[in-house]
């Protein structure tokens, strides 16, 4: 058995994300399928993270331990067997003690806000539009509440379930380009819907409704209410993970 490690990237509108489920079809279910296609027996995959339903990656990683005579054919064969909005972008062996969730350093994720009336069909599966604009550098100001390590305990779902709240954010970047902002956004690992909060909040602050300087009394609170709504989920999109 070898340890292989992939990249993949997807769109996750038509999943109900990356997780196997027994009434709902997850992208690990599609990719392990796609194995047993090439004769790999009962395949395993083990994520760099969870997705939720409708959320993209442009790299994901996941490991592995299979038996295949060439790994450097993988995503060929693969991508053979796997739907168009699914595509592995590599494959590589690793040690046997590898793992890709345990093993990863740091994840970037990008949520995409356009500003306007009507969505583009060319960009609205990936994109999150409202109708109000937003004050860049507000946001940029309050961004730098959240950098470092904090207890995020505000910034996820009230039923999340962890033996910890602290997170380590390395950098929160918000970017302008007519009327699209991206919000990107470096950390050690996030909770559950972490970064769609987080962005939810900086939008409050950019649309006027809570200052910059809010925000840190937000982490100090540890109380959800006080933080901003959960964006939609087709806005963010995982960037890619570093080990």
């Amino acid at each position: 058995m070898t340890n292989v490690l992939f990249g993949v990237s997807y769109l996750g509108t038509n999943y109900a994300g990356w997780q196997k489920q027994d009434n709902a079809l997850g992208i690990q279910e599609v990719i392990e399928n796609a194995m047993q296609d090439l004769g790999i027996k009962n395949p395993e995959i083990f994520a760099s993270g969870r997705t939720d339903a409708g959320v993209h990656a442009k790299e994901q990683c996941f490991n592995a331990h299979i038996n295949f005579s060439n790994v450097q054919k993988l995503p060929l064969a693969l991508n053979s067997k796997l739907p168009e909005d699914i595509r592995i972008l590599w494959a590589k062996k690793v040690d046997d003690d590898f793992h890709s969730r345990f093993s990863a350093h740091k994840k970037t994720y990008v949520y995409r806000i356009r500003i306007g009336e009507v969505e583009s069909p060319f960009d609205y599966q990936y994109t999150t539009y409202l109708n109000y604009n937003l004050n860049l550098q507000k946001m940029v100001d309050s961004a730098k509440f959240l950098i470092g390590e904090h207890d995020f305990q505000a910034f996820c779902s009230s039923n999340t379930k962890t033996p910890d709240y602290i997170r380590t954010i390395y950098n929160l970047d918000i970017k302008k380009t007519d009327n699209l902002f991206e919000f990107e956004i470096c950390g050690n690992g996030f909770l559950y819907n972490m970064v769609r909060i987080v962005v939810g909040t900086l939008v409050d602050v950019g649309r006027g409704k809570m200052e910059p300087q809010k925000i840190n009394d937000v982490l100090i609170s540890k109380d959800r209410k006080f933080a901003g709504k959960t964006m939609p989920a087709k806005g963010l999109i995982l960037k890619n993970v570093e080990y």
